[in-house]
This record gives structure tokens, C-alpha cells and sequence, in this order.
């Protein structure tokens, strides 16, 4: 087992900011539909469930988008190429801001959806590429952190416009914050010089032969589609279960980003260190928490107090989920990014469908806590699975490009050995 141990703390590069500054554009785009879909839908002369198809839309273009984008921008300059997808991610939003029919929206939805999965793929090996290794799980922790204040404040304020302005105000207003990113990006992400050997992409795809990157991508569907599971059906919950009133949805989804911020900050300061530590800590209190929600859904302040706890516990795993992925995959940073990307995403498709399809069922909204759990209780029993196979060494498969680091040389080593940066 690689000897992982505290790194001195360094200082974030400025550029890390940048990006999770980006990705507050990204995730505020990504989530802010959920509050826009009666409007939407009177707007464009559709019912609400078809305007519900431009969420899902938009995350199967994330799966589908982070590895083909890694794999299309393999040999390009890493800056020049962020720059072009924040590009076409803002142009995206102005598309959809004047999109004439729903049709037009739906593409626009697709194309954002691409650029975004790009981005996030390209950025995350950026981040990785300008800290030190001992680093890894704070600097996702500032780019999942642009993610959580999206959250936050972001999707809140789409809907603010929405109700006020129109909903084609929150697009314009994402297109701005685009744009804003645009500037950052360009000013100060450094140049990252192409290295001698040229990416080899048969190099990196060898990643995939490792039975620890598999586990990795499990572990961060299962944990994210676990949350997910419970979230997209929490208005619901909260209103005909818990018996609270319509005005308390806002506040409580509120409280929900903030344990989330919390939970990334947390996770981001204590991973680099304790990796399996957080990944199994914080997986097995969501799964916890997740059946006292079942439990506890038809009294209010239970439910209120548990939504923010969840948003703490899944968030403070994702710089770890982020981090264990570049550890087994360190020869193909790229790729290793875009598998994450697409992990996540997977877990944010396949947690509503579950909860979804247990309501079809008329076992309630309660129920969709009970289908997480049983989501999170897998993502743990993998990862307690991938630790075993680390304490043995067998994580790494005949044959495979896997690379097990201990220190920046190794990673470094392996990312020259298949020409990435």
C-alpha cells in the first residue's frame, strides 16, 4: 500500500480559484432548471415532464461528453482548450436565453452539456497538474466548492429571475458568468507547456484494465446517486410528508448547499491525508443519515436538520471520490478527469430514476431515503473492497498502466510514461 502521508501545506495557485470560479458558472447551469420548468414548459407549449427531459438531456451529455472530450482535446494546449469550451458553454446559454422553440433549447441544452464535461475534465487535470501531490484532494475541494455555492446561491438566484424577470433571464445571467470566467481563465491559468512525448491515447485507455479504477467509478455513482436518490424528490417530501409548507422548499434546499460547501470544505482539508478515511466515514454516515430520513420523514425539524447533515456527509467525500481517481489512474490524468466527470453523472442519472421508479411504485417519497441508502450501502461496501485490495497490493491488474504513487516523482513518472501532463 502507497504510503500517503500529510504533505506540507502549500498555497493554492490563484488559477485553482479561477477554475472553481468557472465551475460555479457550470453547476449553476446544470442544476438551476429544477426551479424553471413550469415556466419553461407554459413558455415553450410542452408539459412539465418533456421540459423535464432538458435536465436528464443535460446530464447524459455530461456522461457522454467528459470521455469523448478527453479523448477529442488529448494532444491540444490545455489552456487554449479551456478557453474554447467556456467558450461554447457561454454561447450555449445565449442560445438557449434566445432559443425560439423547444427544440432549439434542447440542442443548446445538449451543447452546453458537452462543453461543460469537457471542461470539467480538462480542468480537474489543470488543478492537478499546478499543486503538489500531498494537494490533490484540496484543490478538487475548491473546484467541488464552485460546485456547492451554485447551490447555494447560483440555482436560488436562477429561480429568483425566473419568477421576476422570465426564465430566460437565468440564462443570460449564467452567460455573463461565463463570460466572467472567460477572463479569469484567460488571464490567469498558466501556460502549460506540451510535453516532449505526445499523449498516447492507447497508452491511457490501458487505465481502464485496472480493476481499482472500476471500483472508484462504482463507489462515486453508487454515493452520488445515493444523494441524488433522496434530493431530486425532496420538495416533494418535504411538503406532503413532513407537512411543511411550500415557502420552506427554498430555505431548506438552502440549507442543503451550505452542508454542502461545509461538507467539501471539510473533506478538502482532511483527504489528502486520510483518504480512505473520509471516503468510508462519509459514505457510511450518509447511509445513516439516509435511513434516519426514512425513518423520521413525517416530522418537519427532523427532516429539515437531516437534509443539511446529508448535504454535509455526501459532499465531504467528493475531493476524496476526486482524488482516489487520479491516484489509480496517475498515468492518464485526462481521462482519469473525464471518468470521474462521468461517474458523478451517472450517479445524478441513475439516483432520480431509482427514486422515480420507487414512487411509481406507491411506496411514497419516504421511500426514495430508503433507496438511497441501499445506493450508499454499496458505494461502501465497494470501497471498503477497494481498500482491502490496496492493503494487499493486488489493485492493479496484469498488464495494466496503473500507476500506484506514493509521492509526486511516481505520478509524475507515470503521466511521462504515457506523454500527459
Amino acid at each position: 500500500m502507497p504510503a500517503v502521508g500529510a504533505a506540507p501545506r502549500s498555497r493554492m495557485p490563484s488559477a485553482v480559484y479561477i477554475l472553481g470560479l468557472s465551475v460555479f458558472a457550470l453547476g449553476t447551469s446544470e442544476f438551476m432548471l429544477s426551479g424553471l420548468l413550469p415556466p419553461i414548459a407554459g413558455d415553450m407549449g410542452v408539459s412539465i415532464p418533456r421540459a423535464g427531459l432538458l435536465i436528464s438531456a443535460f446530464a447524459i451529455g455530461m456522461v457522454v461528453g467528459a470521455p469523448l472530450l478527453a479523448v477529442a482535446t488529448l494532444r491540444l494546449p490545455r489552456r487554449a482548450t479551456l478557453v474554447t469550451l467556456i467558450t461554447v458553454f457561454g454561447l450555449g446559454q445565449v442560445a438557449g436565453a434566445l432559443a425560439p422553440t423547444y427544440q432549439v433549447l434542447f440542442v443548446s441544452r445538449v451543447v452546453s452539456a458537452l462543453a461543460c464535461a469537457g471542461f470539467w475534465a480538462v480542468g480537474a487535470a489543470v488543478a492537478m497538474a499546478m499543486v503538489p501531490f500531498g494537494s490533490r484532494a484540496r484543490a478538487m475541494a475548491v473546484m467541488i466548492g464552485g460546485l456547492s455555492i451554485a447551490n447555494v446561491v447560483g440555482v436560488p438566484a436562477g429561480a429568483f429571475l425566473g419568477e421576476h424577470l422570465g426564465w430566460r433571464s437565468a440564462f443570460w445571467a449564467v452567460g455573463a458568468a461565463s463570460a466572467v470566467a472567460l477572463v479569469g481563465v484567460v488571464t490567469r491559468i498558466p501556460h502549460l507547456p506540451i510535453p516532449e512525448v505526445k499523449p498516447r491515447l492507447r497508452c491511457e485507455l490501458t487505465i481502464y484494465r485496472d480493476r481499482q479504477v472500476w471500483l472508484a467509478v462504482a463507489v462515486t455513482a453508487l454515493s452520488a446517486g445515493g444523494v441524488f436518490c433522496v434530493f431530486s424528490y425532496l420538495a416533494p417530501l418535504l411538503t406532503d410528508v413532513a407537512g411543511l409548507g411550500s415557502g420552506w422548499v427554498p430555505a431548506v434546499l438552502g440549507l442543503f448547499g451550505i452542508g454542502a460547501l461545509l461538507g467539501t470544505t471539510i473533506g478538502g482539508r482532511i483527504a489528502d491525508a486520510h483518504l480512505f478515511g473520509v471516503m468510508l466515514g462519509g459514505i457510511t454516515a450518509s447511509t445513516v443519515l439516509l435511513a434516519v430520513l426514512a425513518l423520521t420523514a413525517e416530522s418537519p425539524v427532523p427532516a429539515v436538520v437531516l437534509s443539511f447533515l446529508v448535504g454535509v456527509a455526501s459532499f465531504c467525500t467528493a475531493p476524496a471520490l476526486n482524488a482516489r481517481m487520479f491516484n489509480v489512474a496517475g498515468a492518464a490524468p485526462t481521462l482519469a478527469a473525464a471518468t470521474t466527470t462521468a461517474a458523478f453523472n451517472l450517479g445524478n442519472t441513475s439516483g432520480p430514476w431509482l427514486g422515480g421508479t420507487v414512487i411509481d411504485a406507491g411506496l411514497g417519497f419516504a421511500a426514495t431515503a430508503w433507496a438511497g441508502a441501499a445506493m450508499t450501502a454499496g458505494a461502501l461496501a465497494l470501497a471498503a473492497l477497494a481498500l482491502r485490495f490496496e492493503r494487499l497490493g493486488t489493485d492493479a491488474a496484469p498488464g495494466s498502466s496503473r500507476v500506484v504513487v506514493s509521492s509526486a516523482e511516481g505520478r509524475d513518472a507515470g503521466a511521462t510514461r504515457c506523454g500527459t501532463v
